[in-house]
């Protein structure tokens, strides 16, 4: 351990372990390691009597539910955007040869108290169930309107520059009423917020075009990809890309203590009476406590249950989407569901999340709308925790802290957040034009 590295990374959670795997591609010397003897940190996947013993206190789930082992119940669900950032990252460090890929069944809005299919093509709006006929026809323009748009060619911008007018602008064009605008904003382009319609529309639009490409990407009901047998492959993904790479690791490593000079830079980090020397540090929030700050709270409740949701074509995965009006809410809340198709639960079986940004003390009585979706429920689990970001100056301490798990059920934030500090580590933009053909799914 007594060595000197470039990078020392702390904690094995996705977004660490996808940072060391980029580095270590880069041929930067990277020492990885974590206090605890597992990989993934707070983005782990459990099996069933690990969940039991983490929320029950018990060591042995019910024999009723099948064998332990049979359930992969992930910490920090999310799907994969089929054509986004982390699909391109995987493509990038060719992590995509240890993972196998499903297509998502199903992406639905709750709107108006009903559960929805999300339309985003014009075949499907004049379709949706969503919308009366002349709304329709509108969105079915506004749809096409975004499925032309070519950034570097004027003649498809119809004269208007989307630098320039609002979210909220653009929509008033079409005409759109509010329901609609709320599906589009939150379902479609995953804003968490209706801070979009403020803002210049170029990002909105840019968001469907690329919820359209996922969707076509895979050719599938969702614009979603999820790995087999959960999440808790992809920390592991990573972790095998840097070793390969030159990475070294060390798991089961307690205190881990960041050291600084004088000036208060990185100069290593000491477990077990032993420092190694190192001039960055990648950690998240919870190995450099004084250098973050708390955010809110994730409200969640995790269910197993033995059919899949109602109202929702029999999806075996999907995710719904309840945008923050619906419920008169600061904050969308998010229903995600899979089950034995994705290798995450034995035959039969069905795994649901439901979670929001928490606005009360009390997670029970706050996802309730989200919850009273799932239909009858084998087990039901409930849990609060905080959110943090870092409040240091990288440039100063060479400290790069994540910013803890959000609430939302796709992994669009997270990557925003990985890239942000592969370029405030390496001070370069990480290149993600690749050939996507290379990432395929067991369904094509």
């Amino acid at each position: 351990m007594d060595e000197e590295y470039e990078v020392i990374v702390l904690g094995t959670g996705l977004k660490e372990c996808i940072l060391s795997g980029l580095l270590s591609v880069d041929g930067v010397k990277v020492l990885h390691m974590d206090r605890n003897d597992y990989y993934g940190g707070e983005s782990t996947s459990l099996n069933l009597n690990q969940l039991w013993k983490k929320f029950r206190g018990e060591d042995k789930a019910p024999e009723h539910l099948g064998a332990s082992r049979d359930y992969n119940v992930d910490m920090m669900p999310k799907f994969m955007m089929g054509n986004g950032k982390l699909v391109r990252t995987l493509i990038h460090t060719d992590v995509t040869k240890y993972l196998s890929f499903k297509a998502v069944d199903g992406s639905y809005v709750f709107v108006k108290g009903k559960v929805q299919k999300v339309p985003v093509t014009p075949m499907e709006a004049l379709k949706s169930p969503l919308m009366g006929i002349f709304e329709k026809r509108r969105a079915g323009k506004f749809f096409s309107y975004v499925q032309d748009y070519d950034e570097k060619d004027p003649k498809t911008h119809n004269g208007m520059d989307l630098t320039q007018i609002t979210t909220k602008e653009l929509i008033a064009k079409f005409g759109l009423d509010e329901n609609t605008i709320d599906f589009i904003g939150h379902a479609v382009a995953l804003h968490t917020n209706d801070q979009h319609l403020n803002q210049p529309a170029l990002d909105t639009v840019m968001r469907m075009k690329l919820y359209a490409e996922s969707l076509a990407r895979f050719q599938g009901t969702s614009p979603y990809i999820y790995p087999l047998y959960g999440l808790g492959e992809l920390p592991q993904a990573f972790a095998r890309l840097s070793a390969v790479y030159g990475g070294t690791y060390m798991l089961n490593k307690p205190e881990c203590k960041v050291e600084f000079d004088e000036e208060g830079k990185v100069t290593g980090v000491t477990s077990e009476g032993e420092t190694a020397k190192c001039k960055k540090v990648v950690c998240d929030p919870s190995y450099l406590p004084n250098k973050v700050r708390k955010i809110g709270r994730v409200a969640r409740a995790i269910a197993i249950m033995s059919h899949p949701i109602p109202n929702t074509n029999d999806s075996h995965s999907v995710q719904v989407i309840i945008p923050q009006k619906q419920l008169a809410r600061k904050s969308d809340m998010y229903v995600f569901c899979c089950s034995y198709s994705h290798n995450v639960a034995p035959k039969g079986k069905f795994i649901a999340f439901v979670s929001t940004d928490a606005e009360t003390d009390n997670p029970q009585t706050e996802l309730k709308a989200g919850i009273d979706l799932l239909g009858p429920v084998d087990e039901i689990f409930f849990d609060l925790y905080d959110r943090y970001e870092p409040v240091n100056e990288p440039a100063l301490d060479n400290c790069f802290i994540s910013t803890s798990y959000d609430a939302t059920t796709h992994f669009e934030t997270t990557v925003a957040d990985v890239l942000n500090m592969y370029t405030l580590i390496t001070g370069k933009q990480l290149d993600l034009n690749v050939d996507l053909s290379a990432a395929s799914t067991e369904d094509e």
